[in-house]
């Protein structure tokens, strides 16, 4: 790589850094060519992007961000995992090294506030994003299906006893 190289992958990941909420930094010492395209298979399913990066170019491109607390962990054989949402590439990540010890969480950040390997693992155990929407609409529509029901159920009561009382009154 030459400076303008340089220069242009620092922007890029810098822009990466500007826009994304979640950076779990990994080391990945001894995959072989065909775990790394597994990884980054499942890290792409998962909506987000798996990039090893040059330790002091990584540095240079998280100056300025929110995700400058990570800078102590770019250390040796390092790569970047990023998405949006956090949950996603934290399970992908944790999965993958349950599997594969070659792979070694080392930390992350969720926006300004630094995480550890275990606070990376208990964000892998939430649900994902989808599931917690989907639980959302689930309490919010329960009320409301209820109070229709105890509105419609005295409605109803009154119905058959008018009704009881019309098959009285026609049969007599």
């Amino acid at each position: 790589m030459d400076r303008t190289e340089k220069r242009e992958f620092v922007a890029s990941l810098a822009a990466v850094f500007a826009k994304t909420s979640m950076v779990i930094v990994t080391r990945n010492d001894g995959l072989t060519v065909a775990d790394v395209t597994d990884l980054r298979r499942r890290v792409r399913a998962a909506g987000a992007t798996h990039k090893v990066a040059k330790n002091r170019l990584a540095s240079l491109a998280l100056a300025g961000t929110q995700f400058e607390g990570i800078k102590p962990l770019l250390k040796g054989p390092t790569a970047l995992s990023w998405a949006d949402e956090p949950v996603a590439v934290a399970k992908v990540l944790v999965e993958f090294a349950k599997t594969n010890d070659k792979l070694v969480l080392l930390g992350g950040s969720l926006g300004a506030q630094t995480l550890d390997v275990n606070s990376i693992k208990a964000l892998a155990e939430l649900p994902s994003l989808d599931v917690l929407r989907a639980q959302l609409v689930g309490l919010i529509s329960t009320p409301a299906t209820r109070i229709a029901g105890v509105l419609q159920a005295p409605a109803g009561q009154l119905a058959r006893v008018f009704g009881a009382y019309a098959k009285t009154g026609e049969a007599a």
